[in-house]
């Protein structure tokens, strides 16, 4: 299994080697590599069984770097990018050639963001050159939001984890750019909708694509746990996967169920609270699916606030 530790020096050293660090952020814990490095890059689309036509998302430490690979970013995304850097947005900008075509997939644009977590922060600071860093873990499967869930995944493949603690977000960043003259958000993620209208005015929300998507994060069947995931009205699914004899475990947004037992059930958030219950989605899928159960229930959130980007990620995971 991989390492783990705070040793910012020897993640360094690995990454200038051309090897593949786990590496965490306020959203997710990311699967690094030098995005500059077409060898790297082929590496981290080999380590998670990830397909090619699927972009990455390049990170660096401050918005002036961004420069460096990028020809432009326009008047609306920086607003934003002056507003929402570091943290939890990504920016769709014009690539220079720089960028290898295997980080966009073929795509005259990258995706990019400034993370703010401070350990990679850091890491990123002290580097000549930016990180290609998916979600750690196997394509299409619950993304990690501590070092052991990388661990227990990707442990086997690379050698050191950055161990930065638990992430404080617990949702990728949410992907924007600009289509045809429109502001657009591709994946919807950590940075709330309104926070970003109140910035720039109205936005155009893109549904998922199942092939050649336009961004990173945009596949229709994607957080997957491996047992069946299934999306609905808890009390009419818990009703009939009773009377059926099937073994089920559940997840809900508040609610608790007193007749069925509490190693059974998680809930996301007992107040209600959507921050809380984003940091927690991806822990409490994966502890649900190591249950001894043949199938997961849940439930969808208000659509309202982060509600909406907890929800996309509901119902990819419940996409069979």
């Amino acid at each position: 299994m991989a390492q783990i530790g705070k040793d910012i020096s020897k993640a360094k050293t690995l990454l200038e080697q051309g090897q593949l660090v786990g590496i965490p952020t306020e959203t997710v814990y990311g699967l690094a590599g030098n995005a500059l490095d077409p060898d790297a890059v082929a590496l981290i689309f080999a380590t998670k069984n990830r397909p090619d036509f699927d972009p990455l998302i390049l990170h660096t430490s401050a918005m002036d770097r961004v420069f460096d690979f990028v020809k432009e970013i326009p008047k609306p995304l920086d607003l934003l990018a002056a507003k929402f850097w570091p943290g939890p947005l990504t920016l769709l900008l014009p690539k220079k050639e720089v960028v290898p075509d295997l980080v966009t997939s073929g795509l005259d644009t990258v995706a990019v963001r400034v993370p703010s977590h401070p350990l990679t922060n850091k890491l990123l600071s002290e580097l000549d050159f930016p990180l290609a860093a998916p979600s750690a873990n196997p394509f299409g499967y619950i993304s990690p939001t501590k070092a052991s869930h990388v661990n227990d995944q990707l442990g086997e493949k690379i050698g050191y984890i950055l161990d930065g603690g638990d992430c404080e977000v617990g949702l990728e960043s949410t992907i924007v750019g600009i289509e045809d003259g429109e502001i657009t958000v591709y994946r919807l993620g950590g940075l709330d909708i309104k926070a970003i209208k109140d910035v720039v005015g109205e936005v155009k929300v893109m549904t998922h694509s199942s092939s050649n998507p336009k961004s990173p994060g945009m596949l229709k069947s994607h957080y997957s746990p491996t047992k069946p995931f299934i999306l609905g009205k808890l009390d009419d699914l818990i009703s009939e996967y009773s009377s059926r004899g099937v073994p089920f475990a559940v997840l809900s947004f508040c609610k608790s169920f007193p007749f069925l037992e509490q190693s059974i059930q998680i809930q996301l958030s007992k107040g209600g609270d959507m921050n809380e219950a984003a940091k927690n989605l991806f822990a409490a899928m994966r502890a649900l699916d190591t249950m001894d159960v043949s199938v997961i229930l849940s439930e969808l959130l208000p659509e309202e606030g982060l509600g909406r980007a907890i929800n996309d990620r509901l119902r990819r995971a419940a996409v069979q």
